[in-house]
């Protein structure tokens, strides 16, 4: 990496956490070391068109470096269209190095459903869930829930993040209301056990099976749980590295975390969330393959905490882009 690389911020997209995206991207954008990186803003707007901070419409030609002749794409895409493999496998066809996760690691991670199967099969604890449909049976879902969880229980969608379309729900008759705002959302819904106690995250660099955990951190919030407000309003909480959790399961989750990384097919960065309840467990809640990079966001800041200044992490997680594109390019397709 002698020569100064061009750089493609994507940020924006089509999800409901556009406006999220767009500050995590301009945070990147404004991060990478201009010494190195020459970098191209890219907004994709909610109903998918690719400009330039000028406004121009990009043209996204195969063969050709990907957007605008670029030697990376750095997305910053968060949710559907764009953090669920979707924008990764039209990347894999323009033949362009991009940051983070492949197709699979995307696609896997943001359906909760799905990656906690996996997790399961792996043998890592994971919270117990009901699954719902648009067409189930509302008095069958209740029943369920009643035998299998109890209230309180989360009603989440299963393919979204940023805690958008959650709900915790205290009682039966708050169900039908969440369930509805989840189902707006996504045709999959989760209806997971209430887990009590502390918010635990560790995040993760680099290429199975070389890579770097950083330290855990804990989550503080004043609200009654970790929703958009907590994660996204200036103040709405905080971040306490290291975690006030014995060093045997801090140690534990970082290794958790490492192998749930591997499982998941990820490459590049994670930010893997756990619960450590009140009863002793260590439970996994989610992997974000493209994790948040506000100035509210907790993956660089656990680096930070771990002696990665964010200038270095952004330019690492470039290099193992282009290191995997050159890994990929010698296999025989």
């Amino acid at each position: 990496m002698a020569e100064r690389l061009r750089v493609a911020v994507l940020g924006g997209g089509r999800s409901s956490e556009h406006d999220v995206s767009l500050r995590s991207a301009e945070s990147v954008a404004a991060g990478l070391d201009p010494s190195r990186f020459e970098v191209v803003r890219i907004t994709i707007s909610r109903d998918g068109v690719w400009t330039t901070a000028d406004g121009a419409v990009v043209s996204v030609t195969p063969g050709q470096g990907g957007p605008l002749g670029c030697d990376v794409v750095f997305p910053v895409l968060h949710g559907p269209f764009g953090e669920d493999g979707t924008v990764q496998g039209l990347l894999e066809m323009l033949d362009v190095a991009y940051v983070g996760s492949g197709v699979l690691g995307a696609a896997l991670t943001m359906d909760k459903e799905r990656c906690k199967a996996a997790l399961r099969d792996a043998g890592i604890d994971v919270a117990r869930e009901v699954l719902v449909g648009p067409d189930d049976n509302r008095g069958a879902v209740r029943a369920r829930i009643e035998a299998d969880l109890g209230f309180p229980v989360f009603v989440k969608p299963a393919r979204l993040g940023s805690s958008v379309g959650i709900s915790r729900v205290g009682s039966a008759d708050e169900l039908d209301g969440a369930l509805d705002l989840a189902l707006a959302h996504d045709d999959k819904v989760l209806v997971e056990e209430l887990l009590v106690g502390k918010e635990v995250e560790c995040s993760v660099l680099g290429l199975p099976p070389a890579l770097t955990v950083s330290v855990v951190g804990e989550i503080t919030f004043e609200a009654e749980w970790y929703d958009y407000e907590a994660k996204y309003a200036a103040g709405g909480s905080a971040l306490v590295v290291p975690a006030d959790i014995p060093d045997e399961v801090s140690e534990r989750q970082r290794a958790i975390a490492a192998h749930a990384f591997t499982v998941c097919d990820c490459h590049g960065m994670a930010r893997v969330d756990f619960f450590y309840t009140d009863s002793g467990r260590l439970v996994l809640n989610e992997i974000n393959a493209i994790p948040g990079f506000t100035a509210t966001s907790y993956y660089a800041r656990m680096f930070e905490a771990s002696g990665i200044a964010y200038a270095d992490l952004l330019t690492r997680l470039v290099e193992l882009a282009v290191e995997r594109h050159a890994r990929n390019a010698g296999l025989l397709r």
